[in-house]
């Protein structure tokens, strides 16, 4: 750690290995660490599954007194501190969950100096009573988790974070620590002032996320090709689908559960109970899809999540880059798929204006929605657009996306694009995508006969090209800001300045050909069995199933998720290097004391009862 004093560094490095189990510190863990806990403040941008939690874990464990973790939401509060307990950690949270004994002893637990780290919700933090208490006890630092939720910039605004300068003002010699794993330049520069961090250390620790595969798919037919793309890459996997609207959560889930996977739906407007059982089944079980709104997952610490797929356009980059992050925490392979339509973006658009911000507010916010729909229509590396938006620049295509897997064929598409636009604007500029297509390809529906649009020059100019093209061309023109949605007209689409020199023949239009994207494994061999990861060969099936299985009781014995017992990547371990003693078991990633002295005798006993067997 460069510039920290070598103790400090020897010290964090026990802590990591004796504590958590892990032999070294990634990306730019150690300099975070070493500099917070030598008493520095640090706004970090670490992407999720970086390991953003021991950046502030480990040094409230090197530091005198209480760490205090402020975090918005109770289900990520309570998997953190069950993770830390399980680990040996003297951890606790205080929130609404608690009734006033559990919360009594809680605050008891802090003014005796018995507690390492205390969870908290912003709302508790800046409560006077709550800071007074701390002015009874030594605090090591305060934690201010999910960063972005401070910034109105961000996308996930919550107004509750501005508050929090108080911690500061009241205790200006505690270290504090702000992180996120989604904030742009503005993001940044708006967390930073807001929370009086303008001279603290900004560490970037990057954005990319080799580990997920980015790919996008366009058309009709969404359900289908979703429900394709879980049986062909991830049977038997957990997974996150988001939908944009509570109807789109409910049908969907019955839909997939009537197919024969183990959906549930999740969103604001079911009943607590329902909520909280469903959500409870996901992080505690295996295999289990969530369709949900973007009411999920925030708090959600499931580290083996396989892949999160949007069947609708999220808000913005920063909104789908923090959703797709919740898939493949624990570093092992995952997908991010998403599939959208031009109907997405003019429902985006409407939420937009329709809103009740004002209009530097909403100019943000469009800017931020063509970003996202230029990276939908991208012909080139979806992860250098990706990372390109956040300032980051990969040299090489990653190989790890659709576009990189399956270039995609661009051609001219300059007479396509007039015809479009000729049909948008002989029908007054006010009808959907539907109606345009209805009139190119010559359809007398009876909206275009009621509407005398089967008696316009563009009825039928487009016949000979398929509907499915048609649809691309018009998404693609709303991308490349020739069309814009009305916010007068309902769905309606009109043409923006752009157009007129296409339409004169001034300017030349490139378009992406349409496909379907669901892709077959890119080298790694998905479908082959049910809940069998990749990095599990045949012949260990048995010891991998054992494992879980194992891992599992475990848990249920305890209340407690599979994964605060181990990681997926720890049974992947366990499972390549078969150890054959409690020293060799103590080597293995995630293995810290605690879980050495409870577990390893058990879990030894699981691999000795499957022995080794030649590959087929």
């Amino acid at each position: 750690m460069d510039g920290i004093d070598d103790s400090v560094t020897r010290r964090a490095e026990d802590v990591l290995r004796r504590v958590f189990g892990y032999g070294a510190f990634r990306g730019r863990q150690a300099e975070v660490i070493g500099h917070v806990a030598a008493g520095g403040d640090a706004l970090v941008i670490m992407p999720t599954g970086g390991g953003k939690s021991l950046c502030y874990q480990i040094p409230a464990l090197l530091r005198p007194g209480v760490g205090v973790v402020v975090s918005p939401l109770i289900a990520l509060m309570r998997d953190q501190v069950a993770a830390l307990r399980d680990a040996g950690v003297a951890a606790a949270f205080l929130n609404s969950s608690l009734d006033g004994a559990a919360a009594y002893e809680v605050e008891r637990q802090v003014l005796a100096g018995a507690l390492d780290l205390l969870y908290v919700s912003p709302e508790r933090a800046v409560m006077p009573r709550f800071l007074d208490m701390l002015e009874q006890t030594e605090v090591a630092l305060f934690a201010l988790d999910e960063a972005h939720c401070v910034s109105q910039w961000g996308h996930d605004f919550r107004p509750e974070y501005r508050q929090l300068n108080v911690l500061h003002e009241r205790f200006p010699k505690v270290p504090r620590i702000a992180l996120t794993a989604t904030a742009d330049a503005d993001t940044r520069a708006d967390i930073a002032r807001r929370l009086n961090l303008e001279a603290a250390k900004l560490i970037l620790a990057g954005f990319d996320r080799p580990n997920i595969a980015y790919g996008v798919s366009e058309g009709d037919g969404a359900r289908q090709r979703l429900l394709r793309f879980i049986r062909d890459r991830h049977p038997g996997e957990a997974g996150i689908v988001y939908c944009l609207s509570r109807k789109t959560v409910e049908a969907t889930a019955a839909w997939l559960a009537a197919e024969g996977l183990d959906a549930l739906p999740y969103h604001a407007g079911l009943d607590a109970a329902v909520r909280e059982a469903n959500q409870d089944r996901f992080t505690k079980g295996e295999g289990v899809i969530v369709v949900a709104t973007v009411a999920f997952g925030m708090g959600i610490d499931k580290p083996n999540v396989r892949f999160v797929a949007h069947l609708n356009l999220p808000r913005s980059i920063e909104a789908y880059y923090q959703e797709t992050g919740r898939a493949g925490r624990d570093g092992l392979p995952a997908d991010a798929w998403m599939d959208y339509d031009v109907a997405d973006v003019v429902a985006q658009r409407r939420m937009i204006e329709e809103s009740p911000s004002d209009e530097s507010r909403k100019r943000v916010e469009r800017a931020k929605l063509n970003a996202l729909v230029g990276y939908c229509e991208s012909a080139s590396c979806r992860r250098q657009v990706l990372l390109g938006y956040f300032g980051e620049t990969l040299a090489e295509p990653c190989g790890n996306c659709d576009a990189c897997l399956e270039p995609i064929d661009a051609f001219d598409g300059s007479v396509l694009a007039q015809m479009a636009l000729s049909a948008a604007y002989r029908t007054g500029q006010r009808f959907g995508s539907g109606h345009l297509i209805d009139v190119l390809l010559g359809k007398a529906s009876d909206k275009v006969t009621r509407f005398g649009h089967d008696r316009l020059k563009t009825f039928g100019i487009g016949a000979e090209t398929d509907e499915k093209v048609w649809r691309a061309v018009l998404r693609q023109l709303v991308a490349q800001s020739l069309l814009e949605p009305d916010p007068e007209a309902f769905g309606g689409l009109r043409l923006t300045e752009a157009a007129r020199p296409v339409l004169r023949g001034e300017q030349a239009v490139r378009l992406r050909r349409p496909r379907i994207v669901v892709r077959k494994s890119a080298g790694r061999g998905r479908g082959r069995v049910a809940g069998l990861p990749d990095q599990v060969a045949p012949q260990d099936g048995a010891l991998w199933t054992a494992l879980r299985a194992c891992r599992l009781e475990l848990a249920r014995q305890q209340n407690l998720p599979p994964y605060v017992i181990f990681h997926d990547a720890t049974l992947l371990a366990m499972l390549h290097a078969r150890p054959e003693s409690l020293d060799d078991f103590a080597a293995l990633p995630g293995v810290g004391g605690r879980k050495l002295e409870r577990y390893g005798a058990i879990f030894l006993a699981v691999i000795q009862a499957h022995p080794a067997t030649p590959p087929v």
